[in-house]
């Protein structure tokens, strides 16, 4: 796990060593074992270490094949590497250290771009030809690990974070005014675009290339999700044997390390069964869990806390255990730091993540993550059964749409943007949200069609969202975040099982007279344990039931009750004293309006209310 960057002067302009060393320290967080840099003319890669598979310097980085035709900065682990590494020995390559970063050099030197999907693991890369003066870039197929990149005249830059980018002297820094729209209809952004002009993300699953000399680029899909309903009877007994192996192996895999892993331990069964799994392995393996005082909370938030579940799984797995309890005013205190290494906003609040993974950081590098069962194995049935009724794939894009505003509708939205509206006039949000679905068979013709469709846009979308938190918060504290779930195999299980051994209620759903509104269906469905039904049963070998039977619950703060009570100054101060940052572009009025309807009880906006003041704390951070 390290931090990448490079430049490329396309005018054929020498690297400045200076700058390459700027770009590198910008992101020393996450690599603070070490760096390295290669420069020839006028191409630079630039790595930050964090040592975690061969710990000695014959790990360093950037790699140079044996034939000195391939340069690589890598980001990232391939679990499987080892296998590979036989099959590269068999055709004759030899390896002078026992890092998966020089099987990954040899694998792209020998298998050109497929070798991308014979990689199990999480990953960004980049890999420079001297030969055909080409760049590869990629990302692994999930887009567990970001990586960006940008082009200024003739500068070509890119990093596992915009920091590296924008340390460039004179990068010329603008906010994406259409970016920060999409963000403000779904809490995230799915295109391509980031908060900054001029600065993309590589998409999941893809990879770019860059010719120096033509200053030719071009991005290409190699892989995506496809969730589909198998064309073949399998008992529900042979898919539970079969996911309970895939699972195990899963978790075996990602346990391969030099130095100590840990995992954390939320107290839902995700977590819990990771825990089990990897405990069989590690004496007193640590275990991290983050709770919170809920002293001043009400309703739903009171079952926020789940930490005495994980200290009921902790002594059952005999696991050393480490807690730490939020209160409201941390979320103030480490505000700045969040948004300073989120960079660009997305799902959720992101702020407990932070506190977990500096929890996590304390005693371990390496850290077991239960994200992505959710999304695989159908978590959130509240969501699906929305769409499950749709008549064709334009009512289903209408539906979902409307749901998937996360933070305010678009007849809002209209009111908050005013300001900066013929900038925006041109971004049509539904547009954005049908597009995720533009390379996929949108042939739709029963329920579960509509089910497997909405996995594959939460995992494109929702999932990679979460793991751009994921990655950002845990490596400022230079600690590395593994998702087992995220197994190749274990994911090609998913994409294959049918929907109705996730979902149980799919046919009761269908049922409900059709004039009933949406939100009466998913409301009737949202305090059920419905989703994940394959999941519970497999985990229940392993965890106890009253974890696996339980109702969904995120890993999410009382900010609902804070945000009215102990946080209200907070959000009076930075939101509504007319001197935010934000209303150089917003609407003062309509936003604070909207608060108002939170503080007053009238309607729960906790999420705009974050999401506001993440961006503000962002806008403040790029002085912008």
């Amino acid at each position: 796990m390290c931090g990448i960057t490079g430049l490329i002067n396309l005018n054929g302009a020498p690297i400045s060593p200076v700058i390459l060393q700027k770009m590198t320290d910008a992101i020393v967080h996450r690599g603070p074992d070490g760096e390295g840099h290669w420069i020839e003319g006028n191409v630079g890669l630039g790595h930050r270490r964090l040592a975690i598979i061969d710990l000695s310097p014959a790990g360093h980085q950037p790699m140079i094949s044996a034939d000195h035709r391939y340069i690589l900065s890598f980001n990232g682990e391939i679990y499987n590497f080892r296998e590979l590494r036989t099959e590269l020995e068999a055709v004759g390559y030899w390896f002078r250290s026992k890092t998966d970063s020089e099987v990954v050099l040899h694998a792209l030197a020998h298998w050109g771009t497929d070798a991308l999907l014979k990689f199990n693991g999480m990953f960004a890369l980049a890999l420079w030809d001297r030969k055909e003066k080409n760049l590869l870039l990629a990302r692994d197929r999930y887009g567990v690990k970001p990586l960006y990149y940008a082009r200024q005249g003739n500068t070509f830059a890119f990093g596992s974070e915009q920091k590296a980018i924008i340390a460039q002297p004179g990068f010329y820094r603008k906010l994406n005014k259409p970016a920060l729209l999409e963000y403000f209809t779904f809490q995230n952004i799915f295109t391509d675009q980031t908060l900054l002009e001029g600065i993309h993300i590589l998409k999941a699953g893809h990879y770019a290339t860059l010719n120096a000399q033509s200053s030719t680029f071009n991005t290409q899909q190699y892989w995506d999700y496809r969730f589909r309903e198998p064309g073949h009877t399998v008992s529900k007994q042979e898919y539970l044997e079969e996911l309970d192996r895939l699972f195990r192996q899963a978790v075996n895999r990602q346990l391969i390390s030099d130095v100590e892993i840990g995992s954390y331990l939320s107290g839902g069964m995700d977590s819990g069964s990771i825990t089990a799994i990897a405990a069989q392995s590690f004496a007193n393996l640590k275990t991290f869990t983050c709770g919170f005082d809920l002293s001043s909370a009400s309703g739903i938030e009171l079952a926020f806390d789940e930490r005495p579940k994980a200290e009921a799984m902790s002594a059952r797995f005999k696991t050393e255990h480490y807690e730490m309890v939020l209160k409201a005013g941390d979320m103030e205190r480490c505000l700045p730091q969040v948004a300073r290494h989120l960079e660009e906003p997305r799902v959720g609040q992101s702020y407990p993540n932070f506190y977990a993974a500096k929890l996590a950081s304390k005693f371990v590098k390496v850290v077991l993550s239960g994200s992505g069962g959710d999304e695989l194995f159908g978590g959130y049935p509240w969501r699906y059964y929305r769409a499950a009724s749709s008549q064709n794939f334009e009512h289903y894009i209408d539906q979902y749409y409307l749901y998937w505003q996360r933070l305010v509708d678009n007849r809002e939205l209209k009111k908050i943007f005013a300001p900066v509206e013929h900038e925006v006039k041109g971004v049509w949000t539904r547009d954005i949200f049908r597009d995720v679905f533009a390379n996929h068979d949108n042939v739709l013709e029963r329920p579960e069609d509509y089910i497997n469709h909405s996995l594959y846009f939460e995992a494109k979308t929702f999932l990679h969202g979460l793991f751009v938190v994921e990655d950002k918060l845990s490596m400022a504290h230079s600690l590395e975040s593994r998702v087992p779930f995220m197994d190749n195999d274990l994911v090609d299980f998913a994409m294959q099982c049918p929907v109705s051994l996730k979902l149980n209620n799919l046919a009761e759903v269908l049922k409900i007279n059709e004039n009933e509104p949406g939100d009466k269906k998913g409301e009737f469905f949202r305090k059920t344990n419905d989703g994940k039904q394959i999941l519970r049963d497999m985990m229940a070998r392993h965890i106890p039931a009253d974890v696996t039977r339980a109702e969904k619950q995120g890993f999410s703060s009382p900010d609902s009750s804070w945000f009215k009570g102990e946080s209200i100054d907070f959000v009076r101060r930075k939101l509504m004293s007319g001197n935010g940052r934000i209303y150089q572009v917003l609407d003062q009025r309509a936003v604070t309006s909207l608060i108002e309807q939170h503080l007053n009880g009238e309607n729960n906006r906790r999420l705009l209310i974050w999401s506001l003041l993440n961006v503000e704390a962002w806008l403040q951070e790029m002085s912008l």
